[in-house]
């Protein structure tokens, strides 16, 4: 494709996200509006943010380049994440009604509202913000790159300046309406891609004929190994699990049945999508086995197979997913920076008048971190198994253990935290571990549950209601809306119920 009609075909729809993102926000008022949409997203809205950004970067580039080197296995991306968000929906959707701003308060809610815990955590949602939103800027780079055959530190440049541009404009009412609009095409691209594909090399025989048969057998696991196997499905489950932006979409929603019944619908939508990346990768590896890099097999079926106007709208799409995808973890970023992390350092919480400023400057500098990260790694799935495992498997076992184990206490939290991250260094640093266990996420999630649970049942149980806990919190937020110093006042709460 023409690098200089599609870099005129992308500029031309940034700017109309940026229009976009300017009239869906023009009545936003406060903080809460432009960090949460107002809290009061509908299901299409949640639905198509949540499909967009699990058809985004990890799909487009990720799952399709792995299914061009190992065949069906590009599937397990899908089914890890189809599960996840399943699993979502019916474990964590109730959380919406005690009104959390970001997941640093949710995990410590479950220890008490442990300030220990809060801070820890909000440190390491923080880093887990930016090593996504990094990845999201590394995979828009390369596509970028490949596509317009520029370098591609300038494109990953590019890519954060372009989505940097209107989430700045409209904040998560901005991402949620462009995420809506590109998961629909992209849905549909995708799709036609697979098909199209196949019939352009003369069916699955051919397809079968150009891989490795231990690639086409089921889930490549006679390539991969079945511990690898499962660990790749899992890494990206888990990834779901204790993702902030995921966590956002539900303090975000309506109400509890909204967001259950969109995260429901993605997750089913999403598991019969799973085979179509796989699909477009060995397309991909029949069509030119020697690619250089294996994540440039969606642009380069999307710009062989597809016919050109098609073919750009599919790529821009593609592309303006990988910014949806970062857009979001952007916004829970920032929510992490200026509610816990802001906190953390001036013991203050920015007032009313300020929040909107305060997060439009906020927003610069975690992009800006993300971009720096980006700049230095090349690989996709590498890149986010790696980050999952040793961040963010210690904060899927504090959502667990917290939400269904009453004894669970700060301590345990903490030692599950330190415990997840020592046990994914460990198998990164051993080549025999990481060649057995594919990556780190299962012993790290293994190691993090006994810390837990040990520590926990060594240590005093936890004296503060979850009524008591609760009120901390809210006292806390209401310092957002008053101005001043964080305090421990209590207001009326709500417990979670099924």
């Amino acid at each position: 494709m023409n690098s200089t009609l599609f870099l005129s075909g992308f500029g031309i729809y940034v700017c109309f996200l940026i229009w976009l993102g300017w009239y869906v926000s023009r009545n936003q008022k406060s903080g809460e509006d432009f960090l949460l949409g107002g809290r009061g997203l509908p299901l299409f809205l949640v639905l198509g943010t949540t499909v967009a950004t699990m058809v985004g970067t990890g799909s487009s580039m990720g799952a399709v380049g792995f299914g061009y080197a190992n065949g069906w296995a590009g599937a397990l991306y899908g089914i890890g994440g189809a599960l996840g968000i399943l699993l979502l929906a019916l474990w964590f959707a109730p959380v919406r009604r005690l009104n959390f701003m970001t997941m640093s308060e949710e995990l410590s809610y479950y220890v008490g509202a442990n300030r220990v815990v809060k801070n820890l955590v909000g440190i390491l949602i923080f880093i887990a913000s930016i090593g996504w939103l990094g990845a999201h800027i590394l995979g828009g780079g390369m596509y970028l790159a490949w596509i317009a055959d520029i370098d591609l530190n300038v494109a990953k440049v590019i890519i954060a300046a372009a989505f940097t541009i209107y989430v700045v404009i409209g904040g998560y009412t901005a991402v949620v309406w462009t995420d809506t609009i590109q998961a629909v095409i992209l849905f549909v691209g995708f799709i036609l891609m697979a098909v199209l594909s196949v019939q352009h090399i003369g069916g699955l025989d051919n397809l079968y004929a150009a891989m490795d048969p231990a690639a086409t057998s089921f889930l490549a696991i006679e390539k991969l190994g079945l511990i690898p196997a499962i660990s790749l499905a899992v890494v990206v489950g888990v990834g779901v699990l204790a993702t902030p932006s995921f966590r956002q979409r539900i303090y975000s929603g309506k109400n509890v049945s909204t967001i259950r019944r969109s995260f429901v619908l993605s997750g089913v939508l999403y598991l019969f999508f799973s085979i179509i990346p796989a699909v477009i990768g060995m397309a991909a590896h029949a069509i030119d086995p020697n690619l250089d890099n294996a994540n440039f097999a969606f642009p380069y079926i999307a710009a062989t197979v597809l016919p050109v106007g098609i073919g750009m709208i599919v790529l821009i799409a593609g592309l303006s997913a990988t910014m949806s995808s970062a857009s979001s973890d952007a916004i829970a970023g920032v929510s992490i920076l200026l509610r816990d992390v802001y906190v953390m350092f001036t013991g203050r919480v920015p007032n009313k008048e300020s929040m909107m400023n305060y997060s439009r400057l906020a927003l610069i500098v975690v992009i800006g971190f993300a971009l720096l990260f980006a700049l230095t790694s090349n690989d996709i799935i590498g890149y986010i198994t790696k980050m999952i495992s040793t961040v963010m498997s210690g904060m899927f076992v504090c959502g667990m253990l917290g939400r269904f184990w009453k004894r669970y206490t700060w301590q345990g939290a903490i030692a599950t935290l330190v415990g997840a991250s020592a046990a994914s260094f460990t198998v990164i640093l051993s080549p025999s571990l990481t060649a057995f266990w594919g990556n780190p996420v299962i012993p790290s999630v293994a190691v993090a549950t006994l810390a837990g649970v040990a520590v926990s049942l060594f240590t005093p149980r936890n004296m503060v209601s979850p009524e008591e806990a609760q009120a901390i919190l809210d006292a806390e937020r209401a310092q957002m809306e008053q101005g001043g110093e964080s305090n421990k006042n209590t207001t009326t709460s709500t417990p979670i119920t099924e």
